[in-house]
């Protein structure tokens, strides 16, 4: 691991290499915290019952005793108040704590691999015409998106799932590698984007078409009458209402107000609306860009986003504060208490004009900062698996040449450890296609997804499960789960013939295809599967584009004469003893020997 600048801002190096006793340790301290937090709360709030009764029996003996004064109120009032601001601070503290063990319990649960059904799915991701996406399980339960993605903002999560979805060049996947290593052991940066701010899945992505909208120019004078009037109506309320003057001063200042007024009313909501609607989103970016704009990164790519949040020389947080410091004063109208002053004081107006000397200098510079913000906690998702997974490596992602993947004791990333069977995979060079064999249940699909799902780790920047990965970027098109259509009226095989056909569109695209076509052609007969089969696999490869089929119809494997050096046949073998059936998941070389669906019919009970 690259060196880091600050040795307070990450953890050891022991504790790269054991994750779980860095989490129990910090899972420890957290629950050790909320407990002390407990007990202070408990004692702050027995010492707020001992003022008040102090204060009601002071008051009382001033009272009975002829020497009652509302001095005394004001000595119970003062400590009270003071006690009230400490169990606040002391509960907002707690928040945290139990925050940060809630963290730490689920970040345990993903390395027991109980993770499943906690955090975002990013459904709202998914996309049935994607050419990968769902034959991997990028989105949804149990997916490659909600075992990674630590994002709390919806700008971070759209960032997260697009790096998955579309593959990055190999200059862009060394950058966010670097990143990614530099977060890695950052485990109080990752807990304090965790915890801090305000809700997650905070979008405030409408602030940037905000910040960058048409300013409208309000006249000098309009602005300064505003400002005045407002002062005047107050004035002439409180005059009038202790009858130091008539209501005329105040109906004449409410007449030139209307007409000051009137032609902004429209715009000041416009103007308004958008920040009041993110308001409680605000925090939460607040808290990641003061934590990116001060801590000590040593890669390129985090610095580059460090120096993003201070164009104009201003701390981007401290201008975020100041715009939710006017949007919390745009919403003080609701208060029932304060309307009447707001109304008196055209409220409406002046903080839209605050807010519009806030967009004009810093208006354009919203949509950087939150694409900064967004990419922090992509990266930042990147970074937690990775700590977690110490033993995955970053695969090594060469630009130009020929199309290939050669991959060493690969695995699935999202299957337990204990269940994960490996296997060494090459494809590019020579060799353009393997043609892989195997009975029901046998590994091929598996094989397919591991393969595919470590390219798309690989080329987000994340590290992969393998011994060793190097591979060129490539775009990937699979159809390991293509279904039928109901509603659509179009059948698996319709469905199929497609996405194959999508296929063959994407190798005009920029990157080299890698294909990974599961049980090609199966819904169709043996005679046109065939057919059809040997005519796309070999279009393909004449294009330029590498790949994996599999088949357990053992004629498709024919296919790889034609086709000479550049297709190989690999198979996954079974075992059928005493009416029961194995599988080592193993890849071996050749055609399977065999096939088992019989075997498989007679074993439920079926009479073949």
């Amino acid at each position: 691991m690259r060196s880091v600048s600050s040795p307070e801002a990450v953890v050891s190096e022991k504790s790269l290499l054991d994750p779980r006793a860095a989490y129990t340790d910090r899972l420890a301290a957290r629950r050790a915290t909320v407990a002390s937090l407990d007990a202070r709360i408990d004692r702050v709030g027995g010492a707020r019952v001992v003022v008040f009764l102090a204060a009601v029996v002071a008051a009382a003996v001033g009272w009975f005793g002829g020497a009652f004064s509302p001095w005394w109120g004001a000595l119970g009032v003062v400590p009270l108040g003071a006690l009230v601001l400490v169990t606040k601070l002391l509960a907002h503290q707690r928040a945290r704590a139990a925050a940060a063990v809630r963290y730490y319990r689920h970040a345990l649960d993903r390395l027991d691999g109980t993770w499943i059904g906690r955090g975002p799915t990013g459904d709202q991701f998914a996309d049935p015409n994607h050419l990968y996406a769902a034959d991997l399980d990028l989105f949804g339960r149990g997916s490659l998106f909600q075992r990674l993605c630590a994002a709390r903002t919806a700008d971070g999560q759209r960032v997260l799932a697009g790096w998955l979805l579309a593959p990055a060049g190999a200059e862009e996947v060394v950058a966010r590698q670097g990143a990614v290593a530099d977060l890695r052991g950052r485990l109080d940066l990752r807990e304090y984007l965790a915890v801090t701010g305000g809700p997650a899945a905070a979008d405030v992505t409408a602030l940037a078409a905000w910040g960058e909208a048409p300013l409208r120019t309000v006249l000098a004078w309009r602005r300064t009458a505003v400002l005045m009037l407002g002062w005047f109506n107050l004035l002439a309320a409180i005059l009038w209402l202790a009858g130091e003057t008539t209501s005329l001063p105040l109906l004449i200042g409410a007449v030139v107000s209307a007409i000051v007024v009137w032609p902004l009313m429209g715009w000041s909501r416009e103007v308004a609306r958008p920040v009041e609607d993110a308001l409680n989103d605000l925090p939460l970016l607040e808290a990641i860009l003061a934590r990116l704009e001060r801590e000590p990164f040593s890669s390129p790519r985090l610095l580059e986003l460090q120096q993003s949040l201070t164009a104009g020389g201003a701390s981007a947080a401290n201008r975020v504060r100041d715009l939710r410091a006017i949007g919390d004063w745009s919403t003080a109208r609701r208060n029932p208490l304060f309307l009447p002053v707001a109304i008196l004081m055209l409220w409406d107006v002046r903080t839209a004009l605050k807010l519009d000397r806030w967009r004009t200098r810093s208006g354009t510079l919203v949509a950087k900062w939150l694409a900064a913000a967004a990419e922090l906690e992509a990266l930042g998702s990147l970074a937690g698996y990775a700590f977690e997974n110490p033993g995955d490596p970053f695969p090594d992602v060469r630009a130009g040449g020929e199309p290939g993947v050669e991959a060493n004791r690969l695995g699935h990333p999202l299957l337990p450890a204990d269940r994960c069977v490996r296997n060494d995979v090459a494809i590019g060079g020579p060799v353009r296609l393997l043609m892989i064999s195997g009975s029901n249940m046998s590994g091929k699909s598996t094989l397919l997804r591991s393969l595919g799902v470590n390219i798309v780790l690989a080329l987000a920047g994340g590290p992969v499960r393998a011994e060793r990965l190097a591979l060129t970027p490539v775009a990937l098109g699979a159809t390991i789960r293509v279904q039928d259509s109901l509603h659509d009226g179009k059948s698996r095989f319709y469905a199929e013939v497609t996405r194959v056909r999508a296929v063959l569109d994407r190798v005009a695209g920029a990157l080299p295809v890698l294909f990974l076509f599961d049980e090609l052609f199966s819904g169709t007969n043996s005679a046109d599967r065939v057919l059809g089969a040997e005519a796309v696999i070999r279009k393909l490869l004449d294009i330029g584009a590498i790949g994996l089929v599999t088949t357990h119809d053992l004629a498709l494997t024919a296919a790889t004469v034609g086709l000479g050096s550049r297709a190989v046949n690999i198979h996954f073998a079974d075992q059928f003893e005493d009416g029961k059936m194995t599988f080592d998941y193993t890849i071996r070389p050749g055609v399977v020997p065999h096939g088992n669906g019989v075997a498989l019919m007679r074993a439920v009970g079926l009479d073949v």
